[in-house]
């Protein structure tokens, strides 16, 4: 990364995670032993140009979170903890609203992808620096074909190429001002903003796909939990 970039990162986890049907929210659940919001704080936190990590976190969570993820993570790096909205946009708004003033460029991640790496995000920064873009967003080409379908019987109305379609992942990044900019749109704009790279588009930003990876799943589904294990031990067992 260059030198003197200063990196915020925004955590998003607003989410209750009720497909998981854990009875608590997905972040606070221990994967391996460990909460999942903890790891992926941990993330970010030993990133030198990391400066502050702020999460955005459901209401209801916050005295958990302070008391097994906070307290219990020795997280230097974080700073405020913000209350999660009725829908993501609204989260990292409350975040972005909560950053200090330092950083020029802000990372949004989302809470339940806790098997991203450093060394991934070092490749990804590493394009953002180098070429003349406002943000860029980590992802995967799709493999499976994609079926554009009518909202009426589900009848298929377009097979797109898959040569120019990508999954996107978080983190996606971005110069502060294009962020920025992004998140001043009307209310029915950041209501249907399912990630962030769409705001930021739609306020004229050039925003670059860069290669994600397939283990940086969203933990969505309870068969997700055991695959995370299992990246978790294949990784133990190659270190």
């Amino acid at each position: 990364m260059g030198g003197c970039l200063q990196l915020a990162v925004i955590i998003a986890a607003g989410g209750v995670g009720s497909r998981m049907g854990l009875g608590q929210s997905k972040q606070l659940h221990r994967l391996a032993g460990r909460p999942v919001l903890a790891r992926t704080i941990a993330i970010f936190e030993p990133v030198s140009q990391v400066s502050e990590i702020v999460v955005a976190i459901d209401p209801d969570d916050t005295g958990r979170f302070r008391s097994e993820v906070a307290a219990a993570g020795a997280f230097s790096k974080l700073g405020e903890v913000v209350s999660g909205g009725e829908n993501r946009a609204s989260s990292v708004n409350n975040a972005l609203a909560a950053l200090g003033s330092g950083a020029d460029t802000v990372l949004v991640h989302d809470g339940a992808r806790p098997l991203f790496t450093a060394g991934l995000l070092q490749r990804g920064m590493a394009e953002f620096t180098r070429d003349t873009c406002d943000g860029i967003v980590f992802g995967l080409p799709v493999t499976d074909t994609i079926k554009v379908v009518r909202p009426e019987g589900r009848i298929i109305a377009e097979t797109p190429g898959r040569e120019r379609l990508w999954q996107a992942q978080t983190p996606q990044v971005f110069t502060r001002e294009a962020i920025e900019r992004g998140y001043d749109a009307p209310p029915e704009v950041l209501n249907r903003a399912t990630d962030d790279a769409f705001l930021v588009e739609r306020a004229g930003g050039v925003v670059k796909m860069v290669m994600g990876s397939r283990e940086n799943i969203k933990l969505t589904e309870p068969a997700d939990l055991v695959v995370a294990e299992a990246i978790l031990r294949a990784r133990q067992e190659r270190s």
